[in-house]
Parts: structure tokens; C-alpha cells; sequence
């Protein structure tokens, strides 16, 4: 038996089986159910590494470069390392998540080789904070130095020139400053960047990137100690020790904690989430043993961490890794549980002449908004391939948890054959073969992939 429609007349509620007559003035009503939305919906979710964990659904990948090897000169750059990149995690349909950095232990500098052949100091040193891996070799550089705090700046500017909203590009991490990247030279301090040098690298991202959401990895307030104010700045956050040191204990040796910062900052930085993402990595130390079903005995509680942080993506190994499938089903809904899980309550059609007036009911259960500004599209398709589409008025972004909100659209239906019509909701991800946006109701990719079937009725 096909799936029932309610069909809401003026007399009354009638139940039908299969598609709805539309008539005159009358309006089919449908429930669409619900079901989880899938763990790989786009730009949330867990994060390996470029090319790995090819066996967990995902839909970001994320990988760290160096400057030095796109920034050849003053005012030169070579972006194929960066296109090669972005191209080769769009091939496996995802977005990426970039990092930038100039020192990395264990690896070579990465300052531009022009600006060490000008005479820019690198500290040499054997970095002890490193764990789980064992110490090693550090290059920091002397970050206030104006030669380098002049390429930081432009290569900012360029990098937005050529990048901001490129839809191969999911978000970007501020890196540049500190070990890698993460704003920090622990345990030396003193030779991390001022807060003049911090102002002019987020200064510079804020001129440069309207589009692409970039996150710093350190809430500050006004009267922090270490990091220029960025409370009120249009950045997200990302907390790299995600199920670690995220949630308050109230300890004074835990100040440091993510959550315990973010309050420290204020208002604005508590209730970032609202407009701009939060991201992270789950510590190393969790990986091996998170999904297991007697969990780790350290760390945090991780669903805890999600509900009170808002995140929406965690970059992630251990899902790189074989596991077992009470593990693999753990780690799924961990996955799902983050960012948003947009679900359509109910939807309406009603017909007069050859118009079709829709509404959608929809409602957010994740965690946090669809930050992107991607369109929703409803299209109305008959049984011979002829169909029509359009825009609905709804904006994703303002769509916070537990909100619901509710959008009408009008469809000309004269290009269409009379008889069954399929109304079907879409919201498609503008990177080609990228994963389209699916929501949380069972119908979803039932007569087209990518696509809510809301319901189907009759035209006469």
C-alpha cells in the first residue's frame, strides 16, 4: 500500500491512500516522518585527515600547509599545493577545512624561504609539548618582526582575493601564529605574537573573508592577558582539545579549559555559536578508545562537550581507523549529534487554476544553525520528466535549535501534464559533487537522490 496523505478540506480531515486530488480551495496536508539525518551531511560531522577514513561517512577534510609553500615573495604566490589540495578532497565529494602555519615540530619551517634569506629570525628548539608523540625540533619564528608581519598580512589579503566563498573550501582555521598554528609557543610564551601582531593577522582575515567562516582557536575578552580582544570580532572558535578540556570544572588550573574561556570572554563570545561555527578536534589520547562500550576513563563526557559547546565539527583520527561495528554505530551518532539536523514537519499544498500555493514547516534538532547561505529549492515534477522549481524564502542560518520556521512559495503548474505530481524540497551544495544537504524525515532520497519527497497529489 502507497503512503497515506492527510487531505485537509474545508469540511474536515480525510485520509487517502497514494497520491491527493489538489482541488480548488482545498489544501493536502503532509507529515513527512521523521528519521536521522545522515552522518556526512555537508559541513558538520567529523574530520580526518586528507584521504583517510574513507570508510566512515564524512563530508570535511582537513589538512595543514605551510606558508612557505605558496608565498614565494613579497607579493608572490604559487597556489597549485593549495588547488591540488582543495581538489583532490572535492573528488571524494568533500569540503575541506585549511590551516596554514608557520612552525610545526617535526617538520621544516614553514616562514617563507624569502623572508629567511632576508635575515628572519627562527628559534631552533627541541619542543617538549608534544604528547601523545614524542618531542621534537621547532622552528618559531620572531614574530614581530615587520618583514613577516607584513607578509602575514598580505598573504591574507591574497588568499581571500582568490578564495573567499570558493565552495571547495568548507572553513578555515586562523593558524599562522604559534605551534601549529594554534596560536600558542607553550611552553615559552614569551616568544608567542603580541596582541598588536594578533589585531593586524585578525584585522586582516576580517577584511578578507566575507564568505568563508574562519575560526581562531582562542575565546578573549577584553582584559585577557595573553590574546587581543576577539569577542566581538565575526570569527567562530575551534577548541583542539575537544572532550578533554572543554567543559568547566572550576578548577584555577583549568582556566584554560574552552568553555571556561569562552565565559571568561563574555556574552558575545558565549553565544557566538549563534552566527559563526564552532570546530575543534577531539584530543589524540581519545581516539583509541572513545566508541568503546566502557568508553575511555578519562577526558569528558562527549555528548556533554557537544550539547554545551554547539560544535559543528570535530576533526577526528579516530574514525580512520578499523572499528568494530558497536564502535562504528557509536561513532555514527556521536557524528550525527553535531551541528544541525534540519527536519520538515509538515508541508502543504493547495491548487487554484494551474498555481500551486506550498508551504514547508521546518525545524532545526541539532545542536547549532546551517551556517552557510545555501537557497532551499521546491520543484514540482510530473510523470513525463517536465518539472518546475523555485526558491523557497527561508534562511538556514537563522534557523536555531529548537526553532521552527515556516516559508510559502507559488508554483505556475501550466507547463505540466495533469495527473501525479511529486513535490520534492532540495537543498544542493554549490560545489560540484558535493554532498547536497539531506534532512532528517525518511523520505529523503526516495524518488531523487538529494531531494525530501514532501508528498505527491493529482491535478485534474
Amino acid at each position: 500500500m502507497r503512503r497515506s496523505f492527510a487531505l485537509a478540506a474545508v469540511l474536515g480531515v480525510l485520509w487517502h491512500c497514494g497520491p491527493a486530488l489538489a482541488d480548488a480551495a482545498q489544501a493536502v496536508v503532509f507529515h513527512p516522518a521523521y528519521a536521522p539525518a545522515p552522518a556526512d551531511n555537508p559541513l558538520k560531522g567529523f574530520v580526518p585527515y586528507a584521504g583517510q577514513g574513507r570508510k566512515f561517512p564524512h563530508s570535511l577534510e582537513f589538512s595543514y600547509l605551510p606558508l612557505a609553500a605558496v608565498m614565494t615573495g613579497p607579493t608572490n604566490f604559487n597556489w597549485t599545493p593549495l588547488e591540488k589540495l582543495l581538489d583532490d578532497i572535492a573528488s571524494r565529494g568533500c569540503q575541506s577545512v585549511v590551516r596554514f602555519y608557520l612552525e610545526y615540530p617535526g617538520r621544516a619551517s614553514g616562514v617563507p624561504e624569502y623572508l629567511v634569506r632576508a635575515g628572519v629570525r627562527l628559534r631552533v628548539w627541541t619542543n617538549t609539548n608534544t604528547q601523545p608523540l614524542p618531542p621534537a625540533p621547532d622552528h618559531t619564528p620572531d614574530y614581530e618582526d615587520p618583514r613577516l608581519r607584513a607578509a602575514l598580512t598580505r598573504f591574507i589579503a591574497a588568499f581571500g582575493a582568490r578564495y573567499d566563498g570558493d565552495p571547495r573550501l568548507g572553513y578555515i582555521t586562523a593558524g599562522l601564529l604559534g605551534t601549529w598554528g594554534e596560536w600558542h609557543c607553550h611552553p615559552h610564551g614569551e616568544w608567542f605574537a603580541s596582541k598588536t601582531v594578533q589585531i593586524e593577522v585578525m584585522d586582516a582575515y576580517e577584511a578578507a573573508f566575507r564568505k568563508t567562516p574562519v575560526l581562531l582557536r582562542y575565546p578573549a575578552g577584553d582584559g585577557d592577558p595573553v590574546y587581543a580582544s576577539n569577542s566581538r570580532r565575526n570569527f567562530g572558535y575551534h577548541d583542539d582539545s575537544f572532550g578533554w578540556a572543554t567543559l568547566e570544572t572550576g578548577r584555577k588550573e583549568d582556566e584554560w579549559f574552552s568553555l571556561a574561556r569562552l565565559r571568561r570572554a563574555g556574552p558575545s563570545a558565549w553565544n557566538r555559536w549563534r552566527v559563526a561555527p564552532i570546530g575543534g578536534e577531539i584530543r589524540p589520547e581519545l581516539w583509541p578508545c572513545l566508541w568503546k562500550a566502557e568508553g575511555c576513563g578519562r577526558g569528558q563526557d562527549f555528548a556533554q562537550c557537544v550539547r554545551e559547546t554547539h560544535a559543528t565539527w570535530l576533526m577526528d583520527s579516530s574514525t580512520s581507523r578499523a572499528l568494530a561495528p558497536d564502535e562504528q554505530e557509536r561513532a555514527l551518532a556521536a557524528a550525527r549529534s553535531l551541528g544541525y539536523e534540519l527536519q520538515v514537519l509538515d508541508a502543504s499544498a493547495v491548487l487554484t487554476g494551474r498555481r500551486l500555493e506550498v508551504s514547508v514547516t521546518l525545524t532545526n534538532r541539532g545542536v547549532a544553525p546551517f551556517y552557510a547561505s545555501w537557497p532551499v529549492h521546491l520543484v514540482a515534477a510530473d510523470s513525463k520528466g517536465r518539472e518546475t522549481m523555485t526558491e523557497m524564502p527561508f534562511s538556514l542560518k537563522s534557523l536555531l535549535p529548537g526553532m521552527t520556521g515556516k516559508s510559502s512559495v507559488s508554483l505556475d503548474l501550466t507547463r505540466l501534464e495533469p495527473g501525479e505530481i511529486t513535490l520534492l524540497l532540495g537543498v544542493m551544495n554549490p560545489m560540484k559533487g558535493g554532498r547536497p544537504l539531506r534532512f532528517a524525515n525518511a523520505d529523503q532520497d526516495r524518488d531523487r537522490i538529494g531531494w525530501l519527497t514532501l508528498g505527491k497529489i493529482v491535478v485534474p
